[in-house]
């Protein structure tokens, strides 16, 4: 479910929590904007997410984003736990290339250099994970049988960026004022493509 906090007061809620906020504050060292909320089901037998770097898709300039990944339920190998690959927090964005389908439910696979590999990260409920925007996560599909792997998670921007995807307006100021950024163009080192 794409942007929950635009239907629901109480995923806007969770989005602006006043604890989430005061962490984000020290991150960024200014205040943030919130771009983006998502509920992720994921029920038994379903695909993964393939590898990918969140600043591909919100195009933020200048600088990146933030994500916030909390799990509702118990999170592990079994049904389909979030990965994260240690020491690509400071990689360029990198050209994705198409995903194999059976595996994942999103179309673009970024490549992990040699010598990296993915930490499959166990998680319980109310465990919450931050990465920036470099950092190349996904999931492995839900290998089990009765066990959803639900998670809340929200993207954030430091509060001075100049533009971001289209797709993303409005942002949320902590106060839950609505701000419209100018949209980004997409381009880049991955060509062209159509504006969000």
């Amino acid at each position: 479910m794409m942007h929950p906090h635009r239907h629901h007061p109480v995923a806007e809620h969770y989005l602006l929590h006043p604890q989430i906020i005061r962490v984000l504050r020290t991150i960024f060292g200014e205040e943030s904007l919130a771009v983006q909320s998502m509920l992720y089901f994921k029920p038994p037998s379903a695909r993964g997410q393939a590898l990918h770097q969140d600043d591909y898709y919100l195009k933020r300039r200048p600088g990146k984003c933030v994500a916030v990944w909390m799990a509702l339920d118990p999170a592990d190998e079994e049904n389909g736990g979030m990965m994260i690959v240690p020491g690509t927090q400071d990689t360029p964005i990198l050209c994705p290339h198409e995903a194999d389908p059976a595996l994942s439910f999103t179309r673009d696979e970024v490549e992990v250099s040699a010598g990296l590999q993915p930490l499959r990260v166990r998680m319980e409920p109310g465990d919450v994970l931050l990465f920036n925007g470099s950092i190349i996560h996904g999931s492995l599909p839900n290998r089990s049988v009765h066990r959803f792997r639900r998670a809340s998670i929200g993207h954030y921007v430091a509060a001075s960026p100049q533009s971001i995807a289209g797709y993303y307006n409005p942002l949320l100021r902590p106060d839950g004022r609505a701000l419209v950024l100018p949209a980004t163009e997409w381009g880049g080192p991955c060509g062209q493509e159509p504006k969000l």
